[in-house]
């Protein structure tokens, strides 16, 4: 129980007097407790098993003072003889402003590649036990192979199941049950629905939401891989009869399993076109676009933005999907926190309560270290409804950063928001570190595929006639975002000398640590762009020597993370495989061949030669070269020095 490791950890040994504290049920609501001494005890009331485990750590954080993030912020944890309990001491819940309301661990790369004290198991339960410590109940216990590797673990922490939006019931995904067979419901009914039943049948003797729907094996529609279904009318007839097949399979099981299902992408195009029926009690899950703003997201240069809210009045249950991080290859954050400032996700959030959207919130919080900020207001959103964004800031700030360090930490937050790049004109179109690596390789790649062509992938940004202009329009954007990053780190790093420790540490790791990262990925990005621009031209060499330069400040990228890794996070960042800067890096470096290739090919000794020979004898060409020939990073060497 992780109430005993708190007290193990905040007590100092030898002390044996301790009150011992008494669990006692009684007739209390769902999750309900209440806290009282009595003859020298502590009694914790309650009805059920959230309520015990919310009660006890009621007493963790308000006699103990272990925050909800202690371990993902490496919160110092006091230590003391005792700490002593009032006579009258007593605390008591209030009912959460939602009902259902959590995390779906998604985009887990950081996760599900590091272990701590050696188990791979352990970083999950501190996820869970934030999340129970924030008052959460409900998990998705990771992506695909990880849902149904943790779902048991998030179980016996005493959490509610639910299940990602392509994955219906929790069942296993059909290529990996049959994958000889075409995944079509049209074809295989009987196949679909043995592994849904499969499903309910393993899940029924646990707390669980069900999710309804049907999408493709991957995530993304299914009729991108079945054309029969060519008509909106079409789609939604299937969907329908698909989510009523299943909603029947639940309640011919479990009648009072509450169920849901997600208008997420191109489903809410069909929920508000009329073509979803659905059955009345099944939950509504309404979702922002990835960027915090409660509108349909945008998938590849679509992008409708359809509100995705219910009408004032609407009946029925209503739930939502929220991104703390998201994942598009375009321009969002799952290694960063979101740009977007508190004021705006608290307006968002309140916006859909007083629409009614308070029977489920599920919060993409991807790999948790880097969005605990945003993950914390939240969290105070769905306890008690509301909260002032300015005056959580600065309560987040003095609980982690140190009650001394909170004005200079609230600063650098501060910066982080109003210097947030933006890519378009919206207020949520601001970038994250996809935008600094995706469209920078889009850009690249197209380049090197097909240089009289735009890119058809960077369209949803910019739609220009020519890949020149596109490149001279994200170079601009990239540059202002190196700026903006340069400002903040500078913000930050006047903050931290003014700051004492640990939180001067601590804003190393976070804000800090984000915006060198940003800055230095920006700077790679416009060296990219400009490398192509000077490529376009010919400058063959001075391009090599401009991707060159993109290649180490990626690489130099890379590191800012990698030097965060102390302590219990070694290798936390090592697998970054989704923005992926070591990727970036690795791009540039084929880039510098091909422009090698372009300029000094086939024979490479020109250019070398430029660079090793003394001046009298560059020009003397009786033997070609004297020296093995150097690869593309030797070469960039010898030219950044000699440009130094």
């Amino acid at each position: 129980m992780s109430l005993l490791r708190d007290i193990a950890s905040c007590c100092l040994p030898g002390n044996d007097t301790g009150a011992s504290i008494l669990l006692r049920e009684e007739s209390m609501s769902a999750e309900a407790y209440r806290i009282h001494a009595e003859d020298g005890c502590l009694v914790v009331c309650a009805g059920d098993a959230l309520g015990f485990v919310y009660g006890l750590y009621r007493i963790s954080h308000d006699l103990l003072g272990v925050e909800p993030f202690w371990f993902w912020n490496d919160q110092p944890l006091k230590k003391a003889p005792g700490y002593p309990v009032p006579e009258d001491w007593t605390a008591e819940s209030t009912p959460c402003a939602v009902r259902y309301r959590g995390w779906f661990i998604n985009d887990e790369v950081l996760l599900s590649a590091w272990t701590l004290d050696g188990s791979r198991d352990k970083p999950w339960e501190m996820v869970f036990e934030s999340l129970l410590r924030l008052g959460g109940n409900l998990v998705i216990p990771g992506t695909d192979r990880n849902a149904h590797k943790y779902d048991t673990l998030a179980a016996d922490c005493g959490l509610y199941i639910t299940h990602h939006h392509a994955e219906p019931l929790g069942a296993r995904m059909f290529l990996r049950a049959y994958p000889d067979l075409t995944p079509s419901y049209t074809e295989h009914p009987d196949l679909f629905e043995g592994l849904w039943q499969e499903a309910v049948d393993r899940q029924k003797s646990r707390p669980t939401v069900y999710n309804l729907g049907f999408r493709g094996q991957g995530d993304r529609p299914f009729w991108e891989d079945d054309p029969r279904y060519d008509t909106p009318k079409a789609r939604g007839a299937l969907m329908s009869d698909l989510i009523r097949r299943q909603y029947d399979l639940v309640k011919a099981a479990l009648p009072d399993a509450p169920c849901c299902t997600n208008l997420y992408g191109e489903t809410m195009e069909l929920y508000r076109q009329g073509y979803l029926d659905l059955p009345e009690d099944v939950i509504r899950i309404w979702a922002d676009n990835g960027y915090g703003k409660m509108v349909t997201r945008r998938q590849g240069n679509h992008n409708p933005r359809i509100r995705a809210l219910p009408a004032q009045g609407a009946s029925g249950a209503h739930g939502l999907y929220y991104h703390a991080s998201f994942y598009d290859l375009q321009a969002a954050s799952q290694m960063t926190m979101l740009p977007n400032p508190p004021a705006f996700v608290r307006r968002e959030l309140t916006q859909a309560l007083s629409l009614g959207v308070k029977d489920y919130w599920i919060v993409n919080c991807s790999n948790v270290k880097p969005h605990v900020y945003t993950l914390d207001l939240i969290a105070a959103l769905w306890r008690d409804g509301d909260a002032d964004p300015q005056a959580h800031l600065m309560d987040y700030c003095a609980r982690y950063y140190g009650a001394q360090n909170a004005e200079q930490a609230a600063v650098c937050f501060d910066a982080w928001y109003d210097h947030a790049l933006f890519y378009g004109e919206r207020e949520d179109e601001r970038a994250g570190e996809q935008f600094a690596n995706h469209c920078a390789r889009m850009l690249v790649s197209q380049w090197m595929k097909n240089p009289a062509s735009p890119a058809d992938d960077m369209k949803w940004a910019i739609d220009a006639p020519t890949l020149k202009e596109q490149v001279k329009w994200y170079r601009e954007r990239c540059a202002q975002g190196a700026a903006n990053y340069a400002a903040i780190l500078h913000t930050c790093r006047r903050a931290m000398l003014a700051m004492s420790e640990p939180g001067a540490t601590l804003m190393r790791d976070t804000v800090a640590m984000q915006a060198e990262l940003l800055q230095k990925t920006y700077q790679g990005s416009v060296h990219a762009m400009d490398s192509l621009l000077r490529a376009m031209g010919e400058d063959w060499l001075t391009a090599f020597y401009l991707a060159g330069k993109a290649k180490a400040a990626y690489l130099a990228a890379d590191r800012v993370m990698r030097d965060r890794e102390h302590g219990k996070w070694h290798l936390f960042y090592a697998n970054d495989c989704q923005a992926d800067v070591k990727q970036s890096a690795w791009l540039m470096g084929v880039l510098m061949g091909v422009l090698r290739n372009n300029g000094d090919g086939p024979h490479f000794y020109q250019w070398q030669r430029r660079f090793i020979d003394a001046p009298e004898d560059a020009q003397i060409m009786l033997i070609l070269n004297m020296e093995n020939h150097l690869n593309n990073d030797e070469l960039f060497a010898l030219m950044d020095a000699r440009r130094a």
